[in-house]
């Protein structure tokens, strides 16, 4: 465990740590997960990465326009309180109404989201197997060709290059990312927002 400046420690996994460089921590918060219950809701173990993502950011907004989401319901958060849940649902809604297995042959029951972004793109697992940490990440894209899309395991990984890789970005994500990244947790954007700043940039609104 380390700190990598001006906030947070990185508490052991590579890809995280590598993340750290490219976002500050400044603004993460430990979400201290008692991960028995995302595991007896879902039924599953989660990914190490994601489980230090928790733990160095915690749940909040990525780049101003991607939003990382809690493993467990809490309904005081800003934005979404429904966990994993609700943006689930969405993802096999979209994927069964857009074609389903014609369009990408996946059984729904295995995906699980775990970040959305302000264009309506859903960012996923594939549950494929026993073990979390080789689960590949599935876009579900708004814009995005195809829309279906199923890239390496590793949400960190995928972040670390979706913020890093202006290729890569224009095949996933269906907004422009600003070019200086950062991370706002989840209550410090509950905070800007009662104080009557924008919770993206901690400016007042139209600044």
């Amino acid at each position: 465990m380390w700190d990598v400046g001006g906030g947070a420690e990185v508490r052991g996994h590579p890809v995280v740590t590598a993340l750290a460089q490219v976002v500050p921590t400044t603004h993460g918060v430990d979400e201290r997960i008692d991960w028995n219950e995302p595991e007896e809701i879902w039924g599953t173990r989660f990914p190490a990465d994601y489980v230090a993502f928790m733990e160095v950011y915690g749940a909040g907004e990525l780049s101003e326009s991607i939003g990382i989401l809690l493993p467990v319901p809490r309904p005081e958060a800003y934005s979404d309180g429904s966990g994993l849940k609700d943006e689930t649902a969405n993802a096999r809604g979209t994927w069964e109404m857009c074609g389903g297995r014609r369009v990408l042959d996946v059984d729904p029951d295995s995906m699980l989201a775990w970040g959305v972004t302000s264009g309506a793109d859903i960012y996923c697992w594939l549950r494929t197997g026993d073990d979390p940490d080789v689960w590949p990440v599935l876009v579900c894209g708004r814009h995005a060709n195809p829309q279906f899309q199923v890239h390496s395991p590793g949400m960190a990984e995928f972040l670390h290059r979706l913020l890093t890789d202006e290729e890569f970005q224009e095949e996933t994500i269906s907004v422009v990312l600003p070019k200086k990244h950062s991370f706002v947790n989840w209550r410090e954007q509950q905070r800007r927002l009662e104080a009557g700043l924008d919770p993206s940039t901690g400016e007042p609104w139209g600044c």
